[in-house]
C-alpha cells in the first residue's frame, strides 16, 4: 500500500469514525449522563469491537454476507431493534449521573464490543474499507493495515463525542434540559438507522 493510499485510508477512517452515527450519539448521551470516566469502557468496547469486526470482514465474513444476503438483512434488523431499545433507555434517563433511575448505567465494554457486530453503520464501514483499501497481491498485509489505521483513528474520534457530552453536563443539570436532550438523542439514534435499513 503506497503512502498516498494509506493517507486516504486514514482520512476515510477519520471521516467515518467522527461523523454522527449510533456509536457517537450513544457516547454523547453517555458523556452527559455518566461522565467521561464512566464512559471509557463503552469507548474501548467500540474500538475493540469494531477492530474485530473489521478484521473478521477482511478475513472472510464479507464474502459470507455476499453469499447469504438474508444473514446481512437479519443483522441489520437485529441491530435496529437493539438500537431502538437503547434509544428508549436514553430517552427515559432523567438525571445527570443516572442517580434517579436505579438501573441506569453506562454501556459495558463487552456490550459495546458486541454491539459493533449488529451495528449497521459499522458493517457498512467495514465492508467498504475492506473492499476499497485491500489489494489481492498482499491481501493479509493490507487487511492488517486497514485494521491498524482504524485502531489509531477510531478511539480518539469516538472519545471526542463522550468528551463533548461531558462538557454539556453542567448546562444539562437542569432536569428539563436533560429530559429534552435525552429525548432528542434517542430520536437521532433511531433516525441514524434510516439510511442503513433501507
Amino acid at each position: 500500500m503506497s503512502p498516498e493510499i494509506f493517507f486516504t485510508l486514514v482520512v476515510f477512517a477519520f471521516v467515518t469514525s467522527i461523523t454522527p452515527g449510533p456509536n457517537n450519539l450513544m457516547l454523547l448521551a453517555s458523556g452527559v449522563n455518566f461522565g467521561f470516566r464512566r464512559t471509557i469502557p463503552h469507548m474501548l468496547g467500540i474500538g475493540i469491537g469494531f477492530l474485530t469486526l473489521l478484521l473478521g470482514v477482511g478475513l472472510g465474513l464479507g464474502a459470507v454476507l455476499e453469499t447469504v444476503p438474508a444473514l446481512y438483512t437479519a443483522l441489520k434488523f437485529a441491530g435496529g431493534a437493539y438500537l431502538v431499545y437503547l434509544a428508549w433507555k436514553i430517552a427515559t434517563s432523567r438525571s445527570v449521573g443516572g442517580e434517579a433511575v436505579a438501573d441506569a448505567r453506562p454501556m459495558r465494554f463487552i456490550e459495546a464490543a458486541a454491539f459493533q457486530w449488529v451495528n449497521p453503520k459499522a458493517w457498512v464501514m467495514a465492508v467498504t474499507a475492506m473492499a476499497t483499501y485491500t489489494s489481492h497481491e498482499s491481501y493479509l498485509l493490507t487487511v492488517l493495515l486497514v485494521g491498524l489505521a482504524f485502531a489509531f483513528v477510531n478511539l480518539p474520534c469516538v472519545s471526542s463525542w463522550a468528551g463533548f457530552g461531558m462538557l454539556l453536563r453542567n448546562w444539562l443539570s437542569d432536569p428539563v434540559r436533560l429530559k429534552w436532550f435525552n429525548i432528542t438523542m434517542a430520536i437521532l439514534l433511531v433516525a441514524s438507522l434510516w439510511p442503513m435499513l433501507r
